[in-house]
């Protein structure tokens, strides 16, 4: 990364002090300094996204399923949107400053607009650059992108004592990750009922994101899907001391 960065700097100090034809170069102290500046201070700008130390990671960075370590995918993909044009849910969407300056326009998962669809791989297939690799189908299937996760505040069979179960409906894996458990529990009126109160297997969850696009919690989905457990990354992972 910071060899990248290097390079980076070099060429737009060049593009940006190469003289006019005929012309000197006056270098005095104050100038190499500044330059010397600017290129510490250009390097640190663009290189501050949430995994440039590996200590912290963005939950809503989830990359597109085949892509490589953040490093190698920020190298190599050159924003030609082509993973974007091809995705069937519209899923994908260039970033803004999820991945820092350096990510720019770089693609990116939102749930809420799409999801990823079990059965495609185009994104996989049409990359130029390869920082999403091409993978078959029954691959990418395997592919954790990230994990979800329920907000008991918002689900209506945890905090309005309702019954739903849209989002295990629409789980794709052979095997469902969503499961329930059958809980008596009091509503509005005072009644004992009895709902289903659903749960992730971490196992089993690939993060595609369905049950959060489902979500019949429109405003914020009461499921949610972050970078968390991605196969790209061993270190961005749920648990910090997995049993």
């Amino acid at each position: 990364m910071r060899r990248l960065l290097d390079n980076r700097v070099t060429r737009w100090l060049k593009a940006f002090w190469r003289p006019v034809d005929g012309a000197q170069i006056g270098l005095t102290r104050r100038s190499v300094l500044g330059a010397g500046l600017a290129g510490i201070g250009t390097a640190l700008v663009f290189g501050i996204h949430p995994q440039s130390a590996r200590k912290s990671f963005n939950p809503s960075l989830v990359r597109p399923p085949g892509s490589r370590c953040e490093d190698e995918f920020l190298e190599k993909c050159i924003r030609c949107g082509e993973c974007m044009k091809v995705c069937p849910t519209n899923a994908i969407h260039p970033t803004l400053f999820e991945a820092g300056l350096e990510g720019l326009w770089s693609p990116v998962l939102k749930m809420q607009s799409g999801f990823c669809e079990y059965e495609c791989n185009l994104c996989t297939q049409v990359c130029p650059t390869e920082a999403i690799t091409k993978i078959s189908l029954e691959a990418k299937q395997k592919v954790h992108i990230g994990t979800a996760f329920f907000d008991k505040n918002r689900c209506l069979p945890y905090a309005f004592a309702k019954t739903c179960i849209v989002c295990e409906e629409h789980c794709p894996t052979p095997k469902k990750a969503i499961w329930f458990e059958e809980i008596e529990v009091t509503n509005e009126k005072g009644e004992r009922v009895t709902v289903k109160q659903p749960h992730i297997n971490m196992d089993l969850c690939i993060g595609c994101g369905i049950c959060e696009n489902k979500c019949v919690i429109r405003d914020k989905p009461a499921v949610y899907v972050t970078s968390a457990g991605e196969s790209r990354n061993p270190e961005n992972q749920v648990l910090l001391n997995p049993w």
